[in-house]
Order: C-alpha cells, then structure tokens, then sequence
C-alpha cells in the first residue's frame, strides 16, 4: 500500500534505480498558490552527495511537475511531481538476489513477491523513495505557514552525542538548515560530524534521533480514536526507512514519573490558556491543547555497511560471508531530517483538512 492520508493523500512511485521517484498528491483545495520552487528546496536538502557525511551518489532530484499546478495554482486535479534517477550502478547489487544483506528488506522480499522484487538499490525500500514525501510534505507546508503552523525537525543525537541545551524554534530553524548534519547547536553538529567519519572509517554506520516540533497548532486538531495526532504521525515517522522508535512528549520517560509530576498544569499568559510544562508533547486525547507539538523520531544505524557480515545463500542454503559494496550513507539521519519535517507536514494538513481548520 503506497498511499497515506484521508483528505490529503499522498501516493510514492518509483524505485531506486528505476527511471524516476516521485508522488502524487490528492486533496490539495484549488486555487492554493504553490511554489515550485520551495519544493526544490526542500528536495536539495535531502539530496545525496554531499560531502564525506553522505553517500557519494550523486542525484540533481530536479522537481518536474507533471500534472496538477498551473501558473502556480493548484487545480484541484492529482498533483503529480518526479525526480529522475541519473546516476544510478545497479552492478553492486546483483549478488543480491540470492544472498540477502542483514538489516535489509532483501529476505522478506524474496518471499513476499517470490524473487521478483527490484533487488537495485533496495527497490521501493529504500530510502530514496522518501523524495516523494517531501515533494507532498513541501506543498503541505507551504499551506500550513498561510495558516500560522510552522514546523521544525532537528538532529538531536548521533551515535551518543547528544544535543543536550533546548535552542529557541525561530533561532535553531536558522542554524539547522546551515548545519551538514542539521544541528541546531554549531558546537555539537562538529562533534556529531565527527562521529559520523569515525563510523565511516571503520566500514560502519551509525544511527542517531530527530526531534520534530509543530508551533501554532490550534486546539481541537486531531481525530480520535485512530484518527489521533499520535496514531497517525506515528504511521507516518514508521513508513520512513530506517525508523525504529517514536515518542511524544516526554515519551518512555513518563514511565518512570509520577502523575503529579508528568501533569502539565494550566496557566493564563497573555490571556491565552497554556501549559506550565509540556509533558504531553501538546497532544491530550489525540487532540492538539495549543502547546507545541513535540516528537522524537529515532533511526537505526545504516544497514549497508563495509564490514564483513554473515548472511546465507538462499538457494544453495549454505552461509556466506558478505561484504556489501556500492554507495552508502554511512548515517542516515542528517538526510532524514527533511522527511520528517515534510512528512510531518503532510500529517498535520490531512488532520486540519478532516476538522475544518484549513
């Protein structure tokens, strides 16, 4: 199933080393000004080949809109936007077929579609398939900023390297889309970095967690049950390559806390009411209370790795050494950062679309 959303739907084509990725996009109201511009620039910065951080692929993921804008408007018809893939080397990946990689879909593939899945560069599993979330999660926003919702998502952690101060929104939105490993703190993004070609020079990777803030919500968004904020960002962080945990709020911690102490108490600033705290991640019954929504998205270090690892040949049924070559992320997070922001925005507008808020 390859599409996502109720009011505002996002569809992914493609695979890795096909011809194009991209996504179709449903439920955009008609007349919205979208810029495709501002989708490129969200595409540049998940695109690959930068620097000694990131895979050595090289992809321009130059934005072409095949249907559904015109002279910048929407027309209320399927948004349909492509990237094509140019520099694509499928000969690494052959061997593939019969010897799985750990960490990969490869196995569960093989079975699934009884060999017939596209074993180049991990097919509709891989992570490049997430240009196409962020070409649907870039005309999300663009729609989200008109209405006073603005989202941030940040590199908080690599490896153990932690952000551990909380940079204001309006400062860290800045020095995060500066930063190569999108850090919101210079200091820590080079330590991060660090960390990053220390993996790399071992023949390993490293995984880290991007934290996602959502200011100027309204009260009331969300559709409980299954509808809830929760439920449905967290189908959506999980669908990204390589997530293996969400939390909200103060997430598994409030575990171990007391109610008096996990409660956010009610206040009157300004004459708005607020929250003293913000253990709840600005969600209370799946609806949004008008606090900063706030989520934390953790990955798993990169399965592709240099290091010699075990796995069998599945037809022969005998084990097999392998040592996986071609290009990698030796860490996937930096490049992630950017999904889940669009992804996240994709996620707010259906759910503000379904309550009548947009």
């Amino acid at each position: 199933m390859n599409e996502f959303g109720v009011k505002y739907r996002i569809g992914i084509f493609g695979s890795s080393h096909g011809l194009c990725i991209g996504a179709k996009v449903e439920g955009c109201p008609p007349g919205s000004k979208i810029s495709e511009a501002l989708i490129q620039v969200e595409l540049d910065r998940r695109s690959p080949g930068r620097g000694p951080i990131s895979t050595t692929r090289r992809e321009r993921d130059r934005l072409e809109i095949v249907s559904g804008i015109i002279d910048g408007r929407a027309t209320g018809g399927p948004i349909v936007g492509l990237v094509r893939n140019l520099d694509t080397d499928s000969s690494a990946y052959d061997a593939f077929k019969r010897v799985p990689r750990p960490g990969h879909a490869d196995y569960p593939a093989m079975v699934k579609y009884g060999g017939h899945h596209d074993h180049r560069g991990g097919g509709q599993f891989s992570g490049r398939m997430t240009a196409g979330l962020v070409i649907g999660g870039a005309i999300a926003r663009q729609l989200l900023e008109r209405k006073g919702v603005s989202i941030l998502a940040q590199t908080v952690q690599i490896g153990t390297i932690a952000l551990e101060k909380d940079v204001p929104f309006s400062i860290a939105e800045k020095i995060v889309r500066a930063s190569a490993v999108g850090c919101a703190d210079r200091r820590t993004a080079a330590a991060m970095t660090e960390a990053i070609v220390k993996a790399h020079e071992a023949n390993d990777s490293i995984g880290g967690i991007v934290r996602c803030t959502v200011v100027g919500l309204p009260v009331g968004v969300g559709e409980p049950f299954f509808g809830s904020i929760e439920s449905v960002m967290s189908a959506m962080m999980y669908s990204i390559p390589g997530v293996k945990g969400v939390e909200f709020g103060s997430g598994f911690k409030c575990a171990s806390m007391r109610g008096s102490e996990h409660n956010d108490p009610y206040i009157i600033r300004n004459g708005k009411i607020l929250a003293k705290t913000n253990n709840a991640g600005g969600i209370l019954g799946g609806l949004s209370n008008g606090m900063p929504v706030e989520f934390r998205v953790a990955f798993k270090p990169t399965s592709s790795i240099a290091k010699p690892q075990a796995s069998v040949d599945v037809v022969d049924k005998k084990p097999v050494e392998l040592v996986i070559k071609g290009r990698h992320d030796p860490c996937i997070v930096p490049r992630a950062v950017p999904v889940v922001e669009n992804s996240a925005a994709a996620v707010i507008l259906d759910l503000m679309l379904q309550g009548g808020f947009v």
